[in-house]
């Protein structure tokens, strides 16, 4: 019995000498990086036998697991066996400082590094083959530093990859095949010197992600034609350029021969014709609107007995190359039904597919809707739908807009939520959408005192394929009966708020406020739990803030950029800020757009 006390007692001691062991390596390596690279921030107060208290570092169970340095005025090389002691570090974050040379090579022996965050120094040389043997990585980012070589395809050996970040650096050759990487989200290879065809593996990705190379396919031109243009001889593109300049004068003799017999035949019949009328192209086209259709077509939502000979009106420099009749015939097909009328998808064969909106409970004069239509249609901004046309009758209301197949932010956030298949929705990705909204209300507010949205909500922030945030629905909300929407709709609508159809700027912020709210946490405006059944979004996030609960706030899908946390709390708070239930208290829509602005400069990977 006392041999085996004897046993766990120097085990346990063991144990305790071992872990402080570690944590004595981890001070002496971070006491050497201090040494090797200084900075303003690793004023450490050395005195501490315990690293875990300085400014930067984080430990679990006895162990450095992550630094963050960004932006400390860090400078020089890193020198080899600085990095060979933190064998428990997770997270490095060395970015926006000026730090060069290359990558000290003993990184190798943090085999649990997750996140890498080296951009905006000035580390040159290839990428070091020892970090392809880190196969925990999640978050590569070495972006807007010196590196040069070629993109190796042992990328493919880091299977957990979720994002790479290669842009602005000085990369040469092709991209490899990076089919191995079923995880990978965010891949930026922007402003280096890549030649070659854009793997299908990252085709889906922006354009913007290949730009500043010479790379063809996927998002970019297609490789078939650039091919053939490149292989083309000095005397093929003389052959062609004959060619084409033969067939010119013979197609212009051909149709000089016509011109001439169709002048002559006019001359015969000229005699027994009228004048013809003149006519000239106005945006107002008068279309006759025919009663039925015989086809299951957009002519169902039209009402039969509306009258004849009305106008479709379009706005600015909208080339309209459809008419009435043509929306008309147009297979439609049910978007949705919101607050304002039901929307539809409308196809023709003679033109792109259209948004069609059916306005219903219209109850302003015709006089006024056309003044409203036309406040509207002069809007000119680059994260609103445009109003492209509409059509009135006494008994049709029909607003036509562009249409953005990428659907809405409503159904990216909340659709298969952790479902197969579903793509996580990144936090750079987030930031670049609540930016162009913030910027599209804030231009909206910018004409006029009066001027307001008056429904903001996530299923009117719809989506480019680049996941540019573009409004809808603007200004409809003064044109509707105050009856057909509630006090608050779903959550967004500010609580002094009793009149839809008189909705004040700063109700504008409340609304956005609720949208910055539901994109940091996920959740719907109308977040219940189970011991407040109905509690709103704004009354949530402020209860659990208060509780200092703060991880607990945020969207799992977020959990994973712990490099960006403090950036995260900050939009968490400006959305709170902006549901305040002062309204005076509330910052303006350009006080919000210079908050985003910052917010995202800063947390960019």
């Amino acid at each position: 019995m006392e041999i085996h006390q004897f046993s766990t007692l120097f085990l346990l001691i063991f144990l305790v000498s071992t872990g402080n062991s570690d944590l004595s390596n981890d001070r002496a390596a971070l006491i050497s990086l201090r040494s090797a690279v200084g900075g303003r921030s690793l004023l450490w107060n050395l005195s501490d036998p315990t690293p875990c208290k300085w400014a930067g570092v984080i430990c679990s169970s006895g162990r450095v697991i992550e630094l963050h340095f960004p932006a400390m005025g860090l400078s020089g090389d890193i020198p080899i066996g600085t990095f060979g002691n933190l064998t428990g570090l997770q997270t490095l974050s060395l970015r926006l400082n000026t730090l060069s040379g290359p990558i000290p090579s003993d990184l190798a022996a943090a085999t649990e590094l997750r996140n890498i965050y080296l951009q905006g120094n000035s580390f040159s040389g290839p990428i070091p083959g020892f970090l392809f043997t880190l196969i925990n990585l999640v978050h590569l980012n070495l972006a807007s530093n010196n590196f040069s070589g070629q993109i190796s395809s042992d990328f493919n050996k880091l299977t957990r990859l979720g994002s790479i970040r290669l842009e602005n650096n000085n990369f040469t050759g092709s991209i490899p095949e990076l089919d191995s990487l079923s995880s990978l989200i965010l891949f930026n290879v922007s402003n280096n010197h890549l030649t070659g065809q854009v793997p299908s593996k990252v085709s889906s990705m922006p354009a913007s992600s290949f730009a500043g190379n010479s790379l063809c396919g996927g998002p970019l031109t297609s490789c078939i034609g650039k091919s053939r243009k490149s292989k083309l001889s000095r005397g093929a593109i003389a052959g062609i350029i004959m060619g084409s300049v033969l067939s010119f004068l013979i197609l212009t003799a051909i149709f000089l021969l016509c011109f001439c017999r169709r002048k002559r035949s006019e001359r015969v019949v000229s005699k027994e014709l009228p004048p013809p009328t003149t006519s000239s192209h106005h945006a107002e086209m008068e279309i006759p609107m025919q009663k039925s259709y015989s086809n299951s077509t957009t002519s169902e939502f039209l009402n039969k007995n509306a009258s004849t000979n009305k106008r479709l009106i379009s706005f600015g420099n909208y080339d309209v190359t459809f008419d009435l009749e043509d929306l008309l015939k147009a297979s439609a097909e049910v978007l949705g039904k919101g607050t304002f009328g039901t929307t539809y998808k409308a196809v023709m064969d003679s033109a792109p597919a259209v948004v069609v909106k059916r306005l219903r409970d219209v109850t302003v004069p015709e006089i006024v809707l056309r003044e409203k239509m036309a406040a509207i249609g002069a809007m000119d901004h680059e994260n609103l739908v445009p109003l492209r046309a509409y059509y009135y009758s006494g008994d049709e209301k029909l607003l036509v807009y562009d249409y953005l197949p990428m659907g809405s932010l409503s159904a990216l956030l909340h659709g298969n939520k952790g479902g197969a298949g579903r793509t996580p929705l990144n936090w750079e990705t987030r930031a670049i959408i609540a930016l162009g909204a913030a910027r599209g209300i804030a231009y909206i507010h910018s004409k006029n005192s009066a001027f307001t949205h008056g429904n903001i909500k996530s299923s009117n922030i719809l989506l480019t394929q680049s996941y540019e945030a573009r409004i809808s629905d603007s200004g409809l909300a003064q044109l509707v009966e105050s009856t057909s929407s509630p006090t608050r709709v779903v959550g967004y609508r500010a609580p002094e708020v009793t009149n839809p159809q008189k909705i004040s700027q700063k109700a504008d912020v409340y609304s956005f406020g609720v949208l910055l709210l539901e994109l940091m946490t996920g959740k719907s405006p109308t977040h219940s739990r189970d011991d407040d059944d109905g509690v709103d979004l704004p009354r949530w996030v402020q209860s659990v803030v208060q509780e200092e609960w703060t991880s607990e706030v945020f969207d799992l899908e977020l959990l994973r950029y712990q490099d960006v946390e403090d950036e995260m709390v900050r939009l968490l708070q400006l959305g709170v800020d902006c549901v305040g239930l002062n309204p005076s208290n509330r910052p303006s829509m350009d006080e919000v757009v210079c908050q985003v602005a910052d917010i995202y400069g800063s947390g960019r990977k």
